[in-house]
Parts: C-alpha cells; sequence; structure tokens
C-alpha cells in the first residue's frame, strides 16, 4: 500500500465509497438480486408489512424500495433517502416506470434525518452504517421518527477481515488490507455490527434478535458473481486511489481467474449480522 500521508482519502471521492456511476449501478442491481431472499427473511422477522410507512436508509438506487413497496400496499409508503441525487433521480423515474406511486424518494443524509418525531412505523438499512462516519446519528434519528412500537431492522458487516478464498492464497491478503484501509478511510467501520446493540440501546432502542449471516460461493453459482463483480468494479479504483499496487491486483485477479475454473475452490463472504431493534410502546 502506497498511501500518501498528507493527502485528504475523501477529496475527490462521490458520496458513496464505492462511487455512482453505471458499473456501480450494475453492481448493486446484481448484489441486491443475489442477497434479496435475506432481506425479505428479514421483513418478516420485523413485521414490515400492508398499510405501514416504511423508512429505507441510504436507499441508493432503490432495489429494495422496489421490493418493499408491494408489501405496503394499498396505503402504506416506502420513503427512500439517499444522499446521491443521481441514485434519486433515477429511482423516482424507474418507480413511475413501474407503478409505485408510493414510494416518495428524498435526496438526504441518513446522519442528518429530517423526519417528523412519531412518523414511521419501520426502517431498514443495509450496509450503510458499515459506510457512515457517524452511525450513531443515523441510529438517533431513526429512533426518533419512529412510532411506538416500530422497528429499526439491519443487515450489517461484523468481522469483515475474516471473509476467505479456500484455499487460502497469499495473494488475497494485501486485497483485503487494501479494501478495509480504504473503508476506515473513508470514515466507515467493517465491523460496525459489533457496535450496533449499544447505540441501539443508547437511542431509546430495545434489541429484539441478532442473527448471523453469511454464504458460501463456489464457481459456476450464481453467488460466485457478488465477489467478482466487486473485484472488478472496486479493485482499479482503490489502486487509483493509492491503496493497492498495481501489481497485487494483478497477481489476484489472475489466480481469481483461475480459482474461478478450479470446483474444488470457495468463496467464504464477509461475515454479517441481521440486527431487529423496537422502539418500546410506553
Amino acid at each position: 500500500m502506497t498511501q500518501s500521508t498528507t493527502r485528504d482519502p475523501r477529496a475527490n471521492r462521490p458520496e458513496y465509497v464505492l462511487g455512482v456511476g453505471d458499473d456501480e449501478l450494475s453492481r448493486l442491481g446484481l448484489q441486491h438480486r443475489l442477497w434479496a431472499d435475506e432481506a425479505s427473511g428479514i421483513w418478516r422477522e420485523a413485521g414490515f408489512g400492508p398499510g405501514q410507512t416504511i423508512l429505507d436508509v441510504g436507499c441508493g438506487p432503490g432495489f429494495a424500495s422496489f421490493d418493499l413497496a408491494p408489501l405496503l400496499e394499498p396505503e402504506g409508503r416506502v420513503i427512500a433517502i439517499d444522499e446521491s441525487p443521481r441514485y434519486i433521480e433515477r429511482l423516482s423515474a424507474e418507480a413511475q416506470r413501474r407503478g409505485l406511486p408510493n414510494i416518495d424518494a428524498r435526496v438526504g443524509d441518513a446522519q442528518a434525518l429530517d423526519l417528523a418525531p412519531g412518523s414511521i412505523d419501520g426502517a431498514w438499512e443495509r450496509w450503510v452504517m458499515c459506510f457512515t462516519p457517524r452511525p450513531e446519528a443515523v441510529v438517533g434519528g431513526v429512533a426518533q421518527a419512529l412510532r411506538p412500537g416500530g422497528v429499526f431492522a439491519m443487515q450489517e458487516y461484523f468481522n469483515y477481515r475474516t471473509l476467505t478464498l479456500a484455499p487460502r492464497t497469499p495473494l488475497f491478503e494485501p486485497v483485503v488490507a487494501a479494501i478495509r484501509a480504504s473503508w476506515h478511510d473513508y470514515g466507515g467501520d467493517d465491523d460496525i455490527g459489533g457496535s450496533l446493540p449499544a447505540m441501539l440501546r443508547s437511542a431509546g432502542l430495545e434489541v429484539v434478535s441478532i442473527r448471523p449471516l453469511v454464504r458460501v460461493a463456489r464457481p459456476g453459482e450464481a453467488m460466485w458473481r457478488w465477489p467478482d463483480s466487486y473485484f472488478r468494479v472496486f479493485l482499479p479504483k482503490i489502486v487509483e486511489e493509492g491503496y493497492l499496487k498495481e501489481s497485487d491486483r494483478a497477481a489476484f485477479m489472475e489466480e481469481w481467474a483461475r480459482r474461478s475454473a478450479d470446483p474444488d475452490s470457495y468463496f467464504f463472504t464477509p461475515p454479517m449480522v441481521a440486527i431487529i431493534a423496537r422502539k418500546p410502546r410506553g
């Protein structure tokens, strides 16, 4: 890693650490499809349903919002908030195209939510807190906006460093170190799942459940495309920013290509936790 000690790592970066270009838009769509079953299960556990108002925190281009909206009909709605005007513009246009008038898309900072107290029945966030410099501000804003009995459902990373390419290879080590360094310099925390219960309690919410989420991807399976798309989109960016040597990226991608054709290889995804917290009724 050849990071300068004088450069501001956030200078010239987009709102979102992975960018908001077409390549990232395509990757996010694939990512949502591959993890949609887990999200639906968390929503069922949280009790999201018809007539409710649900906040989609850091909604990005709206893939989760499009799945939530039909669950809340006919009288419920999704409030979708993201700091990227490009993503919100796309979300609004796509919601109109799909005939989903119950999506209220807004440009806004998840760390400074401007919602009336007690105005929502639930909130959902996935892989937002881990990229947020002030996650406690997000939790506080959601807690204030929840009605008594309202639920905050989350899917977040914990112990990210244990993601593994098996059999192990030393070529993976500098890649993981560079990803994590870039992430942390942007203000994120790849272990955020371990800190969330205390944040939730401090904001007056009661943690109802915490359960692990992890997947194994094998070459030829759909889930293999998740790390594949991430490495192809993000590694060139962290090379450009000075976190990873081009020689290390190239060597790893050659190894990744070999593993992609090896039926005895597998990828152990970064561990995550699904957390559900509730606002007390009285």
